[in-house]
């Protein structure tokens, strides 16, 4: 139980490195981070040690702080977090149920906000059961309006003209590798239904 603790906890901590130096979400909880960010008009990147020096110090220290924390309560607490886990699921689903609704409503005392809710849960409902990955959705849906932001900043420099993405090495450099690995994850995922269907590539 520790290892396996013990290496996530540190996957997270590593996640930031690459968000804070170079502005580069790594993780589904980066990717929130640096949305929070920009909201609050901070752009991680080289500058940022330099332009807002008090806040990374702080959040670093927060890392320290929060393990500190986790030991406090979770050696002494440790025998009722096991319990938690002896929860039968469908009273845990609506306990959490019942704890989102009353978080959502209380926000703005607005019932599209609960129809917001129960929409994207059961969204999540049938990604879960049709094995449709979650993950990439919520990069997207962070990530996805910031694209857009950039993409619209360059056909401006490129007069409405998508050649402006051609015209540098490093864009036909960059392009050149996502297709190459969108290409090769598809082409692994068919390789691997096939296989699993009974057939084989020569």
């Amino acid at each position: 139980m520790a290892g396996p603790e013990a290496a996530n906890n540190a996957t997270v901590t590593a996640a930031l490195i690459p968000l804070l130096t170079l502005g580069i979400p790594t993780s589904n909880t980066t990717a929130i981070l640096l949305g929070a960010f920009q909201n609050y008009g901070i752009q991680p990147g080289p500058q940022l040690f330099t332009a807002s020096a008090a806040l990374v110090w702080a959040l670093i220290a927060s890392l320290y702080i929060g393990n500190v924390m986790l030991l406090v309560l979770n050696l002494p607490m440790v025998g009722l977090w096991v319990k938690l886990l002896k929860i039968p699921k469908p009273q845990l689903y609506a306990g959490i149920l019942i704890f989102a609704t009353v978080g959502a409503y209380g926000m703005r005392q607005s019932a599209f906000d609960l129809f917001l809710l129960y929409g994207i849960g059961l969204l999540g409902v049938l990604m879960r059961r049709f094995d449709f990955p979650t993950a990439p959705v919520v990069v997207g849906m962070i990530l996805g309006p910031l694209a857009e932001a950039q993409l619209r900043n360059a056909m401006s420099i490129g007069e409405g003209s998508a050649v402006v993405f051609f015209q540098r090495p490093m864009s036909i450099t960059l392009i050149v590798i996502i297709v190459a690995c969108t290409g090769a994850a598809a082409a692994g995922e068919v390789l691997v239904a096939a296989q699993c269907g009974g057939m084989t590539f020569r």
